[in-house]
């Protein structure tokens, strides 16, 4: 892994060295509320945040997005819509988001391909920014994360001091860094050390713990338990926990039609929602909050794992800091561990 430097006042220079062949898409502060835009200047850049509200799934994997559109009728007239080809940067991408991209390179791009997820997935580069003050629900050490890890980005930056110490962790990222490579000079063992300090300190930072050993086949014994009724009697069916989640995927098909048009649009869908599982016959096999509250769970701690040896976690925390009936997952695998069976 190459280790590089570059200097805060430069950091200008890159993003308007980036714009010239990329979209770059950065955290911005929109009415106090971070979020990830398309950006033109980086002025509009805001670093000076924990984590977004909405994860950058959304921009791979869009709450909203058109298959394709049709004339209706007799003889309907079906019309393809090009996939945006454009090569694009995620800059300051937290280490967490990008882990949950690499889960959802699991469903959009092992089975069935889905060319609307993969196409924006291989033409973009991520830039990583480490997580230097984890906020007081982060627990992304938890599931083999890290705050300051490049594991799943092709750039990594950490803050240390006046500069940023630039890790290097493929080749999408090599040939991006070389393209300016004027603007940034070796790593010297001081700035590694300073990286390393700053990576400790962080992960001493994360005070909160969640229990996953072995948790799919704990989940397994206590499918039937009452723990799920009394966790869920507080639950609003709300859904904040799944559309802030960066690895929830779920996803619904609709049909929108005019007199003379008509487009097939995928919007993004919770497990939350009654109608969610409703079959044609009207049978709903999940018709209390019960079962519903109890899926998500299990999609994420027991389901994914069996299916792709992972758990479809990140230890983000949004879920914990949004709900607004303060129901915690971490909380709730850690009774789920110590259900008596």
């Amino acid at each position: 892994m190459d280790e590089l430097i570059i200097t805060k006042n430069k950091l200008k220079d890159v993003i308007n060295k980036i714009k010239l062949d990329y979209t770059i898409f950065a955290p911005t502060n929109v009415d106090n509320i971070i979020l990830y835009r398309q950006i033109n200047d980086f002025s509009e850049i805001s670093l000076d945040f924990c984590n977004s509200k909405v994860p950058p799934k959304s921009i791979l994997f869009k709450q909203t997005e058109t298959m394709f559109k049709f004339k209706p009728g007799v003889k309907a007239k079906i019309e393809s819509i090009d996939i945006p080809n454009s090569k694009n940067v995620i800059f300051g991408i937290r280490p967490c988001d990008a882990k949950s991209l690499s889960i959802l390179d699991n469903v959009f791009k092992d089975d069935y391909i889905d060319p609307y997820f993969v196409t924006k997935r291989e033409n973009t580069v991520l830039i990583g920014l480490s997580c230097t003050q984890p906020d007081v629900n982060c627990f992304c050490t938890s599931l083999d994360g890290n705050p300051a890890g490049a594991d799943d980005v092709d750039v990594l930056l950490t803050d240390i001091g006046d500069k940023y110490f630039i890790e290097i962790n493929s080749k999408k990222g090599s040939e991006l860094v070389k393209t300016m490579k004027d603007i940034f000079s070796n790593a010297t063992t001081d700035d590694k050390k300073k990286k390393q300090e700053v990576e400790k300190k962080s992960k001493d930072n994360i005070t909160r713990n969640m229990k996953t050993e072995n948790i799919a086949s704990k989940l397994d014994k206590i499918f039937e338990h009452d723990f799920w009724k009394n966790i869920s009697l507080k639950c609003l069916g709300c859904g904040i926990c799944t559309f802030q989640c960066p690895t929830c995927h779920c996803f619904d098909m609709q049909d929108e039609t005019t007199l003379k048009d008509g487009a097939r649009v995928r919007v993004w869908d919770t497990c939350m929602n009654p109608e969610y599982t409703i079959h044609a016959s009207g049978h709903n096999p999940r018709p209390a909050r019960m079962n519903r509250t109890r899926n998500r769970v299990y999609h994420k701690f027991n389901y994914y794992p069996k299916n792709y040896n992972v758990i479809a976690c990140v230890g983000c925390g949004r879920c914990v800091n949004d709900c607004p009936v303060n129901i915690d997952i971490i909380d709730v695998i850690n009774q789920a561990r110590e259900v008596k069976t």
